[in-house]
């Protein structure tokens, strides 16, 4: 099994943005301004595009809403450094994003903090995301308005006026110079967004990934899903964990067993876009609160379908709360047409969830859970075979799912 780089980096930036809840392109805003200013300065082609991928994850190490927050309405956040660290770690990681980890890390670095050695284009590159980052920040809420064009001065000024000390003057001209042309704003209009960034993004991804590679990226995926909240904590490892335990359990053939790991790996992605108030509300939800979490699983349907190559695996990933009576969401889909890794990923999703800490109640023992799964197959909402595989080892499979052991 092979998918294309690019195609996993465009759904990295998917999933990167949806912490942003109602502001999905905020990553793909800064990348595009980040490559136009590169043009500006002379760059070539590989350069620019290697700006425009930085843009792209630059946010990597966001998973939480209210950070977003915090990064997108204030000018200089205090915090942001953790981000940043945290991003380029997730970043050198995976070998096809390794060039990427060091922009990312100095990304909110002022200009006159820059370490004294740093590899100047690193501190150059670095330095022109956090400029165009902080433009993003200012005038953002105008894009799509009218009158936006006129608006965007005022961001202009902030950006001249912090030359020398948050940026470096040289890119400070030159952002100057190329946001002068209306076509530097309108291209950052989502009808218009998506064509440039087909167009360039895929410039230096034009690479296969194999399973391996692909079970590198999942893992960083995972890594940002579970670090929205302290509830959430190693649940996508934790699934993916014991999904892989009952596959092999259950005696099926390797890759399908490792494609099951990926699937559940990023069965939560789309989660990023929940509000954190939400997963760590203490009570019963809101209608509207309800909703939103409701869309998560189509999110991650969305996010994962359009990679090349994947698109069973989307459908295993997103099917997690889907039923066998046809009464989950987000698709309705009955036990027909529920394949097993699908249903090995809902029943590890369940008791997972069931052994963790949440805002709502505490970690349940073994035999709660295994008498919560068992009503769940009463009920006719869970696959028999695969919680009888779980129950015939139960104390391994709660290990597993507790992070106390590998799986087998």
């Amino acid at each position: 099994m092979e998918v294309m780089l690019a195609d996993m980096v465009f759904a990295l930036s998917d999933a990167v943005d949806l912490v942003g809840v109602d502001d999905d392109l905020h990553g793909k805003r800064v990348a595009v301004m980040a490559a136009e200013c590169g043009r500006e300065l002379g760059y070539d082609d590989d350069h620019c595009a290697r700006l425009l991928h930085a843009g792209m994850l630059h946010d990597c190490g966001v998973s939480s809403t209210r950070v977003h927050q915090h990064l997108v309405g204030e000018f200089d956040w205090v915090g942001s450094q953790a981000h940043c660290v945290l991003g380029a770690r997730l970043l050198a990681d995976v070998p096809a994003l390794t060039r990427l980890a060091p922009v990312v890390r100095w990304h909110h670095t002022h200009w006159s903090a820059m370490p004294a050695d740093l590899d100047p284009e690193v501190a150059r590159d670095a330095n022109l995301i956090f400029l165009v980052d902080r433009v993003d920040a200012l005038t953002a809420p105008f894009y799509g308005a009218p009158d936006y064009l006129m608006r965007k001065e005022d961001g202009c000024r902030t950006i001249a006026a912090n030359a020398g000390g948050r940026f470096c003057p040289e890119l400070v001209d030159a952002f100057m110079a190329a946001s002068r042309r209306e076509a530097f704003w309108l291209y950052l209009e989502r009808r218009y967004l998506w064509r440039y960034l087909h167009d360039v993004a895929k410039r230096g991804l034009a690479t296969d990934i194999d399973l391996a590679g692909l079970r590198q990226f999942a893992l960083m995926f995972a890594q940002i899903i579970d670090a929205k909240s302290p509830f959430t904590t190693e649940h996508s490892l934790g699934v993916a964990r014991l999904a892989l335990h009952l596959a092999r359990h259950l005696r099926l053939d390797a890759s399908t067993c490792a494609r099951i790991e990926i699937a559940a790996l990023l069965h939560d992605v789309g989660k990023l876009r929940v509000p954190d108030a939400v997963l760590e509300k203490p009570a019963p939800l809101e209608p509207g609160e309800r909703a939103a979490m409701l869309r998560h699983s189509f999110e991650t349907y969305q996010i994962l379908h359009w990679i090349g190559g994947m698109e069973e695996i989307a459908l295993w990933a997103a099917s997690h709360h889907e039923k066998l009576d046809g009464s989950g969401y987000p698709f309705h889909l009955a036990a027909g047409q529920l394949p097993l890794p699908a249903r090995i990923i809902a029943v590890a999703d369940v008791c997972q969830a069931l052994v963790q800490n949440r805002p709502y109640r505490a970690p349940m023992p073994d035999d709660a859970v295994l008498a919560e799964l068992r009503r769940l197959i009463a009920a006719g909402l869970l696959d028999r075979e695969v919680v009888a595989c779980l129950e015939a080892d139960l104390a391994a499979s709660m290990a597993v799912a507790r992070g106390e052991g590998a799986a087998t």
